[in-house]
C-alpha cells in the first residue's frame, strides 16, 4: 500500500507549498470512566487521557524528524461529555476543566468532545451540558465544543437550534475581552461524524474502538500549485485529472503517518480525513485554487461549480490512496483561516448567501464567519437551521462555526492568531426569523431517509 517513492515526491510540496499533517487526533472513549460522583469520574477521566495519551506529542514529533513531513497539530478526541454528566449529575463545566488540565499536561493544542448529540431530542445531561458551553469554553484554553443538532434520519431538533443560537451569543460574551474566542472554539453539526480528527468538532463516537489514531491531511498550496504548473491550457476534465492526482500522493502521505503512529503507540490506526483545511499563510488557500481554476475572486458565479470540482477530485484522488478514508473528507471553506477567504469578503465578493450555497458541494459550510455583534440569538438560529436543512436533504455534513463580534460591526475584524487567523466582520441578513425558531418541535427528517 505504501511506496516511499511516492513519500519522497512530497519534499518539494513540504518545502516550497505549505503541504503538512494538519493534524494527529488521538480518539479516546471515556465510558469506562463514568460514575456517580461527578469527582470520581473527572478522576477517572484525567487518569486515562493521560495513561493513553500520554506518548502521543513525543510520537508524533519522532514522526517528523523521521521522515521530514510537518505535523502541525497533536489533539485529543473523547466521547461526548453529556455521556458522562448523564451518569455523574453535577456542574459539567467540572469535566471542561478536568480536559483542559490533562490537555495541558500531555501537550496537545485541543481536546475536542465536550458535546451533545441532540438531533431527535434530549436525553439526560444533554440540556445541563449545553447550558454550561458558554462558561465551559470562557474558563478554558483548550476545549472544544459541539452539538449535532440534525440528521437525515431524524430531521433537525429546532429546541436544540433555538436554544444554541443563544449559546453562542452568550459564549462570545463572555469572551469579549478575548476577541470573542467563545464560539470559535463551537461547531453545531447536522450528521456529525464519529472519526473527525479536526477541531472544534472532533469527538469520539460511541461505535469508535476504546483508544484509536485519525489523521488529518492538508495541502491546498500543493493543490493551487500543480494547477499553476499546468497553466491555463488544461480544460475542466483534465483540471480534475491533475487534483486527483495530486490528492492521491497527498493523501499517501497521511496514510504512512497514521500507520507509523499507530505502531508506535500500540493503538488501531482509524481514518485519514482528506479534508483541505487551509490556514491563513499566503499559498495555503482553498480559495486561491478556485481563482487558479479561472475565478476573478472566489464568490464570483462558478464557484459552487469550481468547488465542487475540487471537492469531487479531491475525493476520488484520495480513496484510492487510503482504504482507510472517513471524517469529513472535503474541501474546508473557513473565512477566517484561509487568506483568500479572507481577501474576498473584504473586497465583498463573498458573501454569507453565496458560502451557504457552496456549503452543498463541500465540507462544512459556514465555518468562522463572523458576524455584528448586535446579531439576535434567533438570525444565529436561522443560520443554523438554514445549514442543517442542506446537510439534512442532501445527506452531507454540514456546520456552522458563528462568532458574533461584541461591540463590532461590518468593516470592523476579529484578531485570533495562529491557525484561526483573523476574521471580517460579515453583512447578515437582519430579518427575523424569531417567530418561525419560536415555533420550536422537530422538522421531519426527508423523504431521502427512509433507504432500508
Amino acid at each position: 500500500m505504501l511506496n516511499m517513492s511516492d513519500i519522497m515526491e512530497t519534499i518539494t510540496m513540504i518545502q516550497e507549498e505549505n503541504l503538512d499533517i494538519r493534524t494527529i487526533t488521538m480518539g479516546i472513549s471515556l465510558l469506562d470512566c463514568c460514575h456517580e460522583d461527578i469527582d470520581r469520574s473527572c478522576s477517572k477521566v484525567y487518569e486515562k487521557i493521560c495513561r493513553q495519551a500520554g506518548d502521543l506529542v513525543a510520537t508524533g514529533t519522532a514522526i517528523e524528524e523521521k521522515y521530514g513531513i510537518p505535523i502541525i497539530n497533536k489533539r485529543i478526541s473523547v466521547t461526548p461529555v453529556a455521556m458522562l454528566a448523564a451518569a455523574s449529575g453535577g456542574d459539567p463545566v467540572r469535566y471542561a476543566r478536568t480536559l483542559d488540565k490533562v490537555a495541558a499536561e500531555v501537550g496537545v493544542n485541543f481536546i475536542g468532545g465536550y458535546s451533545a448529540l441532540v438531533h431527535k431530542g434530549f436525553s439526560p445531561g444533554d440540556r445541563e451540558l449545553l447550558a454550561s458551553i458558554p462558561q465551559a469554553l470562557a474558563e478554558t484554553e483548550r476545549v472544544c465544543s459541539s452539538v449535532n443538532v440534525a440528521s437525515t434520519r431524524s430531521g433537525i431538533n429546532m429546541d436544540a437550534v433555538a436554544e444554541m443560537g443563544h449559546i453562542i451569543k452568550k459564549a462570545a460574551e463572555l469572551t469579549a475581552d478575548r476577541q470573542c474566542i467563545g464560539p470559535a472554539k463551537l461547531v453545531v453539526f447536522c450528521n456529525a461524524p464519529e472519526d473527525n480528527p479536526f477541531m472544534a468538532g472532533a469527538f469520539h463516537g460511541a461505535g469508535e474502538p476504546d483508544c484509536v489514531i485519525n489523521v488529518g491531511v492538508s495541502g491546498p498550496g500543493v493543490v493551487r500549485a500543480a494547477l499553476a504548473k499546468a497553466g491555463p491550457e488544461p480544460d475542466l476534465t483534465q483540471v480534475a485529472e491533475i487534483i486527483k492526482r495530486t490528492a492521491f500522493k497527498i493523501t499517501r502521505m497521511g496514510q504512512l503517518v497514521g500507520s507509523e503512529a499507530s505502531a508506535r503507540l500500540g493503538v488501531p490506526f482509524g481514518i485519514v480525513d482528506l479534508s483541505l483545511a487551509p490556514t491563513p499563510a499566503i499559498g495555503d488557500s482553498v480559495a486561491h485554487i478556485l481563482e487558479e481554476m479561472g475565478l476573478e475572486r472566489c464568490g464570483a458565479c462558478g464557484t459552487t461549480a469550481a468547488l465542487a470540482l475540487l471537492n469531487d477530485a479531491v475525493k476520488k484522488g484520495g480513496v484510492m490512496a487510503s482504504s482507510n478514508v472517513g471524517g469529513l473528507s472535503g474541501a474546508f471553506i473557513p473565512v477566517s483561516e484561509d487568506a483568500g477567504m479572507i481577501r474576498a469578503a473584504e473586497a465583498g465578493a463573498l458573501s454569507i448567501e453565496k458560502l451557504e450555497a457552496m456549503t452543498a458541494v463541500c465540507s462544512v459550510g459556514l465555518d468562522m464567519i463572523v458576524v455584528p455583534g448586535d446579531t439576535e440569538a434567533a438570525v444565529l438560529s436561522g443560520l443554523i437551521a438554514d445549514e442543517a436543512a442542506i446537510g439534512m436533504v442532501n445527506g452531507k455534513t454540514t456546520a456552522a462555526r458563528i462568532i458574533p463580534a461584541i461591540g463590532k460591526g461590518v468593516g470592523d475584524r476579529l484578531e485570533f492568531g495562529g491557525l484561526l487567523g483573523y476574521g471580517p466582520v460579515m453583512a447578515i441578513n437582519g430579518h427575523s426569523p424569531a417567530k418561525f425558531i419560536a415555533r420550536g418541535g422537530r422538522i421531519p427528517a426527508p423523504l431521502q431517509s427512509l433507504k432500508n
